[in-house]
């Protein structure tokens, strides 16, 4: 009777043993901000938590010894807050982890489970049971059990179950739980079981004499001269770029540019501005838009080499409109809701520049235009919230109208800058 028993006792523990050994459990426990679901990789034990499940998932992947058995997806909420809100938030808290896993490796959804916990009163007592500090445990305990039991129940005795919870001995319990404990009920929980596949039998392959097979050779083709040609598809070659004028960024005059290369190293280059800055309490006014177009003309042994860089010369038309008044006399130039012609300042010239290539796919262009600038402009002074006219007056000058230091991106298949060699070996490891 004796060996019976013992046999049976080892037969017990070899069959538990082998249950553990055919099942391995793994999970990832994620933490979030009051009231809030997405997910916050500034909190370091999330990095810490989704970097080692990642690392683990993509190793029992390659592995294929174990498949997942059963996935829990647990999303919880501390009790401050409404029962619905609390229990939406746990909802969107578990399905912003379970997106972030899935969308790097497939989890099934034949074995998937969602828990949508809202008020993690479970949770909480818990966390009281293991905090020896909380004021007043065993009182807060009995109300957290009696608050749960409510909960499970779906009933609410007294008011509000949180309600009760700050009441107790003046709100010092939960002011503490509030602080420490809390935030451990704001999270969301990944749990996986995995089952041990079971190796297929091997059954070794019936090998079989070979059968001897005759093949009539062919006849002998006289030999054929020629070369074979390789078809290569490329890019057939663009050249553009876009680009900006840093000295009127640095004016707090935003602008942008683009620029098309037509061939026979031609391009065309057209450029528009627009600032519209004040202050209604002392009439303070910084008013710009308007725009370019110039036709340039590249030259020198840069620009023969590639397109968009190098010299350039060009001739260019612009028009303006201003309003320029810091509390005393203002000027203005074109007619405020009007468009851009009207009243507007108009001119154009002749310019010179060069494009210096400074990265891969980034050149510094230096450019000046002279040439003329010229249109009617009004004199006022601000007075009482309105605009007294003082007079109209005609601009006509003659010089520099146009200034710019520019970044220029150049966009295009072969529009980038090659580096510069110093031999012949480099330019071929180029």
């Amino acid at each position: 009777m004796k060996r019976h028993i013992v046999i049976a006792l080892l037969l017990g523990t070899t069959a538990a043993s082998y249950a553990q050994a055919q099942e391995v459990r793994d999970s990832v426990k994620i933490y979030f901000p009051v009231a809030k679901h997405y997910l916050d990789m500034g909190i370091p034990a999330n990095e810490r938590a989704l970097s080692g499940i990642m690392s683990r998932l993509t190793e029992r992947e390659r592995d294929s010894v174990y498949a997942i058995r059963k996935i829990v997806v647990e999303g919880a909420a501390s009790p401050e807050g409404g029962i619905k809100y609390n229990y939406n938030l746990s909802r969107n808290r578990a399905n912003t982890l379970f997106n972030y896993i899935s969308g790097y490796t497939e989890l099934p959804d034949s074995v998937m489970e969602f828990r949508f916990l809202g008020r993690d009163w479970a949770g909480l007592i818990r966390l009281v049971e293991e905090d020896p500090a909380v004021p007043y445990r065993d009182e807060t305990l009995a109300l957290l059990r009696k608050l749960q039991r409510e909960a499970d129940l779906g009933i609410l005795t007294n008011g509000d179950q949180v309600a009760q919870l700050r009441r107790l001995r003046k709100g010092v319990p939960y002011r503490y739980m509030y602080r420490n404990l809390f935030p451990e009920l704001r999270q969301s929980n990944l749990l996986l079981w995995y089952e041990r596949v079971p190796a297929p039998e091997i059954v070794p392959p019936v090998i079989e004499p070979p059968v001897p097979v005759y093949v009539e050779e062919p006849e002998e083709e006289s030999p054929r001269f020629g070369c074979t040609t390789v078809e290569t598809i490329e890019c057939k070659p663009f050249y553009m770029d876009i680009n900006t004028n840093m000295l009127y960024d640095a004016a707090a005059i935003p602008n942008i540019g683009v620029e098309f290369y037509l061939g026979k190293n031609l391009s065309i280059d057209a450029n528009w501005m627009y600032a519209w800055w004040n202050s209604n309490r002392r009439h303070r006014y910084w008013r710009t838009y308007g725009g370019d177009v110039e036709l340039r003309w590249w030259f020198g042994s840069e620009a023969h080499a590639k397109p968009l860089t190098g010299h350039h010369l060009g001739v260019y038309f612009q028009t303006v409109t201003y309003d320029f008044e810091f509390g005393g006399k203002g000027y203005m130039a074109g007619k405020p809701g009007g468009t851009l012609w009207d009243r507007a300042n108009i001119g154009g010239g002749f310019s010179y520049g060069y494009s210096l290539p400074v990265a891969r796919r980034l050149n510094i262009d230096f450019e000046i235009g002279v040439g003329y600038m010229g249109g009617r402009y009004y004199e006022y002074v601000p007075d009482n919230g309105c605009y007294v006219w003082q007079a109209t007056k005609h601009m006509h000058w003659f010089g520099p109208t146009k200034l710019g230091v520019s970044l220029v991106w150049l966009i295009g298949c072969d529009n980038y800058n090659r580096k510069k060699v110093n031999n012949e070996k480099d330019s071929i490891g180029e």
